[in-house]
C-alpha cells in the first residue's frame, strides 16, 4: 500500500492555506538550525522557538489528550525543582537555571503537538534543519581547531578541544550524533547524488566530533549508528535495500578506520586522542571522583526529601553531579528524582513499542529514537538536563508516538516485519 495514499486515508488535509503551511514548515527547519547555536544567552534557539510557539499559536496547533502523562511529569518535575530553589531564588543564576528549566519543558510539549500533525513534512524540515546546523558548528569547530578563522581559536575551541559554536565541547559532540544519523541514513539508502552530498556532510561532521574529543560523543555516535543501520535493516521490506546497508556499513567502517590513522598521523591530534581515549582519568576515579561522586550524592539523596537545590551539589563535592538522574534528586528532591527517571524510561519503552510500525516517517523515527536513547544513557556520566537537542528529541518522539496511533489499527500483514519474520526470509528453502 501506498504511503501516501494511507496518509490521505488517515489524515484529513489541513485547513490551514499553503502559505500557513509554509510558515509553519519554515520555523520548524529554522528550530533545528538554530539549535547548533548556543554559546550566547540567550540563544538563537530559545528566540527562534518561542517565536514559532507565538506563531503556531496564532495559526493553529492542537493538544491531544495523549499528552497529558508526559505534561504532568514535566510539571512535577519543574515544580520539585521550585520547592528545592526556594532558599535559593534571590541569586539570579538559580532563578535563570528554573527559568530556563521551565522553558525546556515548554519546548517538548510544543515539539510534541507540532510534530503530530503534518507528521512527515515536519519531520523532513526538522532533519534539514539539524543537519545544517549541524554544518554550521561543525565548519566551525575544524576552523577553529586548525586554526583556519582569524582570531576563532579561543572562541571556538576549549582546552584545545573543538566547540565551536556551543559552550562545551561534550555537548557540541552531543549535538551532532542525531544529524549524523540522518546523514548516515541518507548515505545507505537514497540515490547517488543525494547520497553522494550525504557522504560529504557525515564526513564533515564526525570530523568535528572527532576533534570535540568527547569519548561520550565517540562512543555515542558508534553506538547509535550500530543501533539505526541494525533497526534499518530488520524494518527494511525489500532484501536488496538490506544488503545496500550491510555493504554500504562495512564500506564506511573501512574508510573511516582509513581516516582515522590519516588523522592520527597529526601529533597534536594523536596526543589528544590517547589522552582522552584513556579510561584512566583522575577525574573518574577516587572517593570524590566522577563514579565516587554518584555514591555519596545518591546516599544524600535518600535523606534529603527536598534536595539541596539547584545548582547546589558542588558546594558539597569538588565538581558537579555529571549525572542527571543524580542531580534531578540533588535539584529537586525526591519529587523531581522520581518523575524525571519516570518520563525519561517512559518515553524509552513506549518508543520501543513503535519501532515496527510502519508509517512513512519510520526513517526519521528510527534516527531520533537511537540518538535519543544513547542521550538517555549517556545521562548517566554527564548532566543533559538543560540539553536544548534532548528536550527537541523528546517532543518529537511524543509527537510521533500520537501520529502513529492510526497505523498501528492497520493489518498486521501490512506493518513492517519483525525480527523473527526477517529471520525466516533470509533462511533458504530446504
Amino acid at each position: 500500500m501506498a504511503y501516501a495514499a494511507t496518509a490521505k486515508n488517515l489524515f484529513p488535509s489541513a485547513t490551514a492555506t499553503p502559505g500557513i503551511l509554509a510558515l509553519q514548515r519554515a520555523l520548524i527547519w529554522l528550530a533545528g538550525a538554530s539549535g547548533a547555536i548556543v554559546f550566547i544567552e540567550p540563544s538563537p534557539y530559545e528566540l527562534t522557538t518561542l517565536v514559532a510557539i507565538v506563531i503556531f499559536f496564532a495559526t493553529g496547533m492542537r493538544f491531544r489528550l495523549a499528552f497529558l502523562p508526559l505534561v504532568l511529569l514535566l510539571f512535577l518535575v519543574n515544580i520539585g525543582y521550585m520547592i528545592g530553589a526556594i532558599p535559593f531564588l534571590e541569586e539570579s543564576l538559580i532563578a535563570d537555571w528554573i527559568a530556563t528549566s521551565w522553558y525546556m519543558a515548554f519546548t517538548v510539549i510544543f515539539f510534541a503537538m507540532v510534530i503530530s500533525d503534518d507528521t512527515a513534512a515536519r519531520l523532513d524540515m526538522l532533519r534539514r534543519g539539524l543537519i545544517a546546523g549541524a554544518l554550521i558548528a561543525s565548519l566551525a569547530a575544524i576552523g577553529g581547531y586548525f586554526n583556519l578563522v582569524p582570531g576563532g581559536h579561543d572562541l571556538l575551541t576549549l582546552y584545545e578541544r573543538a566547540r565551536g559554536t556551543f559552550k562545551d565541547p561534550n555537548v557540541l559532540g552531543a549535538f551532532l550524533i542525531l544529524p549524523a544519523l540522518f546523514a548516515l541514513q541518507s548515505v545507505v539508502s537514497d540515490g547517488f547524488g543525494k547520497a553522494f552530498r550525504s557522504t560529504i556532510a557525515l564526513g564533515i561532521i564526525a570530523l568535528a566530533v572527532l576533534l570535540a574529543f568527547s569519548r561520550a560523543a565517540w562512543g555515542g555516535l558508534i553506538l547509535t549508528s550500530a543501533f539505526m543501520l541494525a533497526l534499518m535493516i530488520v524494518t527494511s521490506s525489500s532484501p536488496a535495500q538490506r544488503s545496500r546497508i550491510i555493504v554500504i556499513a562495512v564500506a564506511a567502517v573501512i574508510v573511516v578506520t582509513v581516516l582515522l590513522i590519516v588523522l592520527l598521523s597529526f601529533s597534536s591530534i594523536d596526543e589528544m586522542f590517547r589522552q582522552r581515549a584513556s579510561f584512566d582519568q583522575s577525574y573518574d576515579e577516587g572517593r570524590f571522583g566522577r563514579f565516587g561522586r554518584h555514591i555519596l550524592g545518591a546516599q544524600m539523596a535518600l535523606d534529603l526529601p527536598f534536595g539541596i537545590g539547584p545548582l547546589q551539589f558542588h558546594n558539597y563535592f569538588p565538581e558537579d553531579t555529571h549525572n542527571s538522574y543524580l542531580n534531578a534528586f540533588m535539584s529537586g528532591g525526591w519529587l523531581s528524582g522520581i518523575c524525571y527517571p519516570a518520563l525519561v524510561f517512559t518515553t524509552v519503552i513506549i518508543g520501543f513499542r513503535y519501532l515496527f510500525v510502519r508509517v512513512p516517517w519510520q526513517r526519521s523515527y528510527l534516527a531520533i529514537f537511537a540518538a535519543f536513547l544513547g542521550t538517555v544513557g549517556e545521562s548517566f556520566i554527564i548532566d543533559t538536563d538543560h540539553w536544548r537537542h534532548f528536550w527537541m528529541m523528546l517532543g518529537a518522539l511524543w509527537g510521533m508516538f500520537v501520529a502513529a496511533q492510526p497505523y498501528r489499527k492497520r493489518p498486521h500483514a501490512d506493518q513492517a516485519p519483525t525480527a523473527q519474520a526477517l529471520t525466516a526470509s533470509l533462511t533458504p528453502a530446504s
